[in-house]
């Protein structure tokens, strides 16, 4: 066991940026005003900077003829769409806090959402797939008192674009700004069964994201595809931000993710970097028609947002071509990412860890009850501290405080170790929470839903492994004495009241849950039990970084 205690610090000659988001976009259209700054597919939709700054210029002026002021909540609810990056840079502009919205939310999600972050303008999508988003929200509209204005992308985009101020007001407005302003919400899974919304700066996302384009070796040359969705850091932050902050061009392959589509968009854009959670390269590596496609334009990307299985990555970089792919980690609290591999690590360094601490980033290992630094080597929970820890959960004070310390260290709730030269091994959670294919699924809050159906008495959640999505979602429920109830009705039930990726994948109904002495649910006692009955032994098995 090592002496050196599990603390490192992201020592770098590159100092922070010190602008707004608007600020550094303008920097970049000034440099590459002609190259390619966003193309979007499915929408055929081809810009370069100069036409992207237009077009942020016309809709944060529209958002200023409409009445928002600095430090208003506008809301965005919308899959992968050029209209997205869009207003992501127009409230940046005019120093709006821009509210991610997930798009698989539905009415007791949304309305929960817009309440909390008091949403007074609120931009969305007609439609995504089954949902209509329209229909969702005139059903919860008459309960959400903050909102004022609806715009619809599909119909009012157009006439957004033509409403005008006069450009003084704007660069008034611009001028005003400050780098350690508010300018993002998004809403992460409660414990306590409602979403927190993490608040983040000028400062946090767009230095996260600079840092992340700096290991990765971007340039005004490279074509980064995003799959991944805008609502999550991972689209808005590590993508979008990355890219504009180096001159490098934003590749949407679609609106949600389809393997055959981000190999088309690959093959077609020549992109140099792709991004992803492992079961998005499992599926595109797994497609029939992989072998079609010429992928060796690729040379870098990340790999994220749930534990990477070390064959996964060795594929990645063998098959797709992408030697300098990299494993990160960090949560939406810390604007996303603490530790991230380098380019230069060696292969067994970035397929076993998740890397080592970013530029100006604290980390440190602590043993949970007391605090206390470990020793390195020594399992514990991870917390960060600097540039990239949120200004706090919004209008939650409490949350806010049970998760940032006295000494600004941000508890992830996630137990993991530090070797002697400072990589990091995520080993376990401390929270009980999920994770199914990157989206992160706390159980309290299906617990609480289900026991909303007049059937159910009790109801416990537990993640069991998938070898596609990481885990799936089981729930156990116990029904009131006399009540009957299947399987089919539990799933109507929730079908279009939560959203789909949170409805469990396998049921149980049960007379009683394994219990401590103390009368407490033995939850790995569950999980262990599932992993033999349904068999998914292999599953459980797989080893992840």
């Amino acid at each position: 066991m090592s002496h050196t205690l599990s603390y490192a610090h992201g020592v770098s000659s590159t100092p922070l940026l010190g602008e707004t988001i608007g600020a550094n976009l303008r920097r970049t259209v000034e440099h590459f005003p002609d190259r390619n700054a966003l193309v979007v597919r499915h929408q055929n939709c081809r810009l370069s900077y100069r036409q992207l700054w237009d077009a942020t210029t016309a809709i944060a002026a529209a958002l200023l003829a409409n009445g928002v002021q600095k430090g208003e909540r506008v809301g965005i609810w919308s899959p992968n769409r050029f209209e997205w990056v869009v207003v992501q840079y127009a409230t940046a502009r005019i120093g709006a806090i821009l509210v991610n919205i997930n798009p698989s939310y539905r009415t007791a999600e949304l309305e929960y959402v817009l309440n909390q972050a008091g949403i007074s303008v609120l931009l969305l999508a007609r439609k995504f797939r089954q949902a209509d988003y329209a229909a969702m929200l005139n059903e919860v509209r008459p309960r959400c008192h903050s909102l004022r204005q609806s715009f619809i992308l599909d119909d009012d985009w157009e006439r957004l674009r033509q409403t005008k101020v006069e450009d003084a007001e704007l660069a008034t407005r611009e001028d005003a700004l400050q780098f350690d302003d508010p300018i993002n919400i998004q809403y992460t899974s409660g414990t306590t069964g409602f979403p927190k919304g993490a608040t983040l700066t000028h400062h946090n996302i767009l230095n996260n994201a600079y840092f992340l384009g700096e290991a990765l070796g971007y340039t005004e040359h490279d074509r980064v595809c995003l799959p991944v969705p805008f609502y999550h850091c991972f689209g808005m932050v590590m993508g979008n931000l990355a890219c504009t902050s180096h001159g490098a061009c934003i590749v949407v392959s679609g609106e949600a993710f389809d393997p055959l589509g981000v190999l088309e968009t690959v093959h077609a854009e020549r992109c140099t970097s792709l991004y992803g959670v492992p079961t998005m390269f499992i599926a595109e590596l797994d497609h029939p028609r992989f072998a079609e496609f010429d992928l060796s334009s690729l040379r870098t990307g990340v790999m994220a947002g749930a534990p990477c299985p070390i064959e996964l990555m060795k594929k990645v970089v063998a098959d797709m071509h992408m030697p300098e792919v990299a494993i990160g980690y960090g949560m939406t609290e810390t604007s996303p990412i603490s530790t991230l591999s380098a380019r230069d690590d060696s292969l067994e360094r970035r397929v076993s860890t998740v890397g080592r601490a970013q530029p100006h980033l604290e980390i440190k290992i602590v043993d949970p009850a007391s605090g206390a630094v470990l020793p390195r080597g020594t399992p514990g929970e991870f917390c960060t501290r600097g540039y990239s820890v949120m200004v706090g959960y919004w209008n939650n004070e409490a949350a806010t405080n049970a998760s940032i310390d006295a000494g600004g260290w941000m508890h992830s709730g996630d137990l993991a170790t530090m070797d002697d030269a400072g990589f990091i091994n995520i080993v376990g959670r401390m929270k009980d929470m999920i994770i199914r294919g990157g989206e992160n699924i706390y159980p309290r809050e299906i617990e609480e839903f289900l026991l909303t159906h007049p059937a159910i008495s009790d109801a416990q959640v537990i993640g069991v492994p998938s070898v596609k999505y990481g885990e799936e979602v089981m729930a156990w429920v116990r029904t009131r004495p006399g009540a009957s109830l299947t399987e089919s009705e539990i799933v109507q039930f929730c079908t279009d009241r939560i959203a789909r990726f949170k409805l469990p994948r396998y049921w149980k109904f049960v007379a009683e849950f394994p219990l401590t002495v103390t009368g407490k649910v033995q939850k790995f006692r569950m999980r262990e039990l599932a992993v033999q009955e349904l068999g998914l032994e292999n599953a459980a098995q797989v080893r992840t970084a």
